[in-house]
């Protein structure tokens, strides 16, 4: 196993540098596709969040891995490889399929413990099945992480430790209050309908508003959230849709405001949000966001880093993960936004307009960091630590089943050519004598190769037990391709890794 994994999520980068670097859907067929046509890559498979994107992929060579990554990242990401390198981490074999792991459980989420990754990493393995980029070592690899997910959450009290980034959204809007008591009797304004969207309105019902509006750009999806929220009994929610053109009316109608588009530009503009509140609005009132600072780094950096042990490159992340969020109005608050959309919705200047309150993905980066860890996180990093190793060594005796298989096949071949030369010398055998010869020489040869195949197995699914395979096929002189062609079958299996 040669994984190699190479990204940048909210721990290594700054809102600004992320969504930029965001992978629509097409484009990460494309980065896919390219990253099996150059070398040294044979499988990839790619993870795209609002607040992560990590390039996974079978290499054989580390340092041109790390390389040829990199600038497939830059380069489908529309950022440049100079201005991307400091914010990328790089995680290899065993590190890498702890981070991922960590992923799953929402142990690297913005706010801990959060579910909504496990949906996220099984639409990135889908879309690796789909293009057939994702082989046996990234089927086997994502298909475990769901597994380590699903176990983190429902083994311990993981999700006491953090909610959905919209719960914790409309927390940090309500200022300590009780959501309920917040919202309840507000007008939402719900700006697009995608998953994200769908939540958002999903959580606002149950939080206790009077009025839900859903404006999105196709409006058939907008009607049919609307209709969904009609049909989750219980709330009490009154729910209508409009088109994108009504947004500027019913902001000004609107207590709260949720935006969560595909869009590549702002959607509200702090002049929009001004003009819904009557505000007279000049630009030079509002002060530009404070720069993110980053330490130089490049691509050989990385490489030392990973070999070192990555220490360094956890402290530096560390370092670097310090963000200055702009400055809020003070005063009552006449309009609550709350911005989970990457690259983002909301101009940042609207939380700076007197009345208005906004939090977004970078202010909940900041609020996510201060908030206490759970005791269920130690139970999820125990979980992990053992599912890595325990991945590992699959991993290791995989690699020998095919060697395994090969020499019994040889030793099959040996038995079927010598029961035809006793057929030869000893014509006058009945079926029942040339049975039982049969069965007692195959028994003969299962016996002398049950204990060397099964400890070899338990050998190999050691640290350092690669070699084995190696050593099994000189000492019986097996022909490598058939232990490739067993390999090739099994990798070919159409019921392998499929969700």
């Amino acid at each position: 196993m040669s994984l190699l994994v190479v990204g940048l999520s909210h721990r290594s980068a700054p809102v600004s540098v992320l969504e930029r670097a965001s992978l629509a859907a097409g484009t990460q067929a494309e980065l896919l596709r390219d990253t099996l046509a150059a070398e040294p890559a044979v499988e990839a498979a790619v993870l795209a969040t609002c607040n992560r994107i990590e390039l996974y992929a079978d290499v054989d060579k580390f340092h041109a891995g790390v390389a040829e990554l990199s600038t497939l990242l830059a380069r489908h990401s529309g950022v440049g490889l100079d201005e991307l390198t400091p914010y990328l981490y790089v995680h290899y074999e065993d590190r890498a399929v702890h981070h991922l792991f960590s992923v799953a459980c929402g142990l690297d989420s913005m706010v801990v413990g959060e579910g909504q990754i496990l949906g996220q990493i099984k639409d990135a393995l889908a879309l690796g099945q789909e293009l057939h980029t994702a082989g046996r070592l990234l089927n086997d690899l994502f298909q475990q992480a769901l597994r380590v997910g699903k176990r983190a959450h429902s083994e311990t009290g993981i999700d006491r430790a953090g909610q959905s980034l919209v719960t914790f959204g409309l927390e940090q809007l309500a200022e300590g209050r009780d959501p309920g008591v917040w919202a309840k009797g507000k007008r939402a304004l719900v700006i697009g309908a995608g998953s994200m969207s769908s939540l958002a309105a999903a959580t606002l019902a149950r939080t206790g508003v009077a009025e839900i509006v859903v404006a999105n750009r196709t409006r058939a999806r907008a009607d049919r959230l609307v209709e969904i929220l009609g049909q989750a009994g219980g709330t009490g929610v009154v729910a209508h849709a409009v088109e994108m053109a009504a947004v500027a009316d019913e902001l000004t109608r609107a207590d709260v405001v949720v935006s969560c588009t595909g869009a590549t530009g702002l959607v509200l503009s702090a002049e929009a949000v001004a003009g819904a509140l009557g505000l007279d609005f000049d630009s030079a009132d509002v002060a530009p966001d404070a720069p993110f600072a980053a330490p130089p780094a490049d691509l050989d950096q990385h490489a030392a880093w990973v070999e070192n042990g990555s220490a360094t490159a956890t402290a530096q992340a560390q370092a670097v993960r310090r963000v200055t969020v702009p400055a809020q109005s003070t005063g009552p608050v006449r309009l609550a936004l709350l911005d989970l959309a990457m690259p983002r919705d909301i101009d940042g200047g609207a939380g700076r307009l007197d009345g208005v309150r906004l939090v977004d993905i970078e202010s909940l980066a900041e609020a996510s960091a201060d908030a206490p860890m759970a005791a269920d996180v130690d139970q999820v990093r125990t979980i992990v630590a053992d599912e890595v190793a325990a991945f590992g060594a699959a991993q290791r005796a995989a690699h020998i089943t095919p060697t395994v298989v090969a020499l019994r096949t040889m030793a099959a071949g040996v038995v079927a050519g010598e029961i035809a030369r006793l057929d030869g010398r000893l014509p006058d055998l009945d079926e029942k004598q040339r049975a039982e010869i049969s069965q007692t020489v195959r028994r003969v040869v299962d016996k002398l190769l049950h204990a060397p195949t099964v400890r070899v197995k338990q050998l190999a699914s050691e640290p350092g037990g690669a070699g084995y395979a190696d050593a099994l096929r000189e000492l019986f002189d097996l022909d490598p391709q058939t232990v490739a062609a067993v390999s090739r079958a099994d990798l070919n299996d159409p019921n392998r890794g499929r969700s």
